[in-house]
């Protein structure tokens, strides 16, 4: 099993650059969907064991959250999550939308519009970490859930073979509002040692 202090700065920080050029790949799309620029960045990256995770941890609060989920293989394997307050969700939803409608009224494209979203955040993220890395992910379909803080830790601990999480602080911003979300990735021992040894071989070419 890989210890945690064997990611070092310089793997850290690899990691944060090909995230934040996936989330720049990811604004683009958006973008173009809400007709006005939208900017997404990853401005800070952590490891933890899934054993240890808190809503202290997650920064969740005691309301709900809009959750994508995709599953992806490969050389590694990872369960990626997505996370954004329900009033976050539903107003990226509004954006996405182009429309006045009211809260409720988007409701019922909350889950379509969501599973776009967190598809385009996703494959943004992982095909550019692919990219970097020189190797093939496939991905499952999104699924979209409203669930509570409660429900979120309890899905990560029902994932027994998943022992790590990358977790990353997302921030979506556009011309009219800020929003705050999460992105987790879920990682069993053998997967974050194979991660590790691809990031490895690509800081020694650099």
């Amino acid at each position: 099993m890989p210890q945690l202090n064997m990611l070092s700065e310089m793997q850290l920080d690899a990691l944060a650059e090909v995230f934040n050029v996936g989330a720049g790949r990811a604004a683009s799309s958006i973008s173009e969907i809400v007709g006005d620029e939208v900017k997404l960045s990853v401005p800070a990256i952590e490891v933890k064991q899934s054993a240890e995770i808190s809503p202290g941890i997650l920064s969740l609060n005691d309301g709900r959250f809009g959750t994508v989920r995709q599953d992806f293989s490969g050389p590694f394997d990872a369960a990626a999550m997505l996370l954004f307050s329900e009033d976050n969700a539903l107003e990226i939803v509004r954006d996405m939308m182009g429309s006045q409608m009211s809260l409720d009224d988007l409701a019922e494209f909350e889950q379509e519009a969501m599973c776009e979203l967190g598809n385009i955040i996703l494959n943004a993220c992982l095909s550019a970490m692919a990219d970097m890395l020189g190797i093939s992910l496939n991905s499952s379909l999104p699924c979209y859930t409203v669930a509570s803080c409660d429900e979120i830790l309890d899905q990560i601990a029902a994932s027994a073979v998943q022992d790590y999480i990358l977790l990353l602080n997302i921030t979506l911003t556009s011309a009219r509002r800020q929003s705050q979300g999460h992105l987790i990735l879920l990682l069993s021992s053998a997967s974050l040692t194979n991660l590790i040894r691809h990031i490895d071989h690509f800081l020694s070419e650099i």
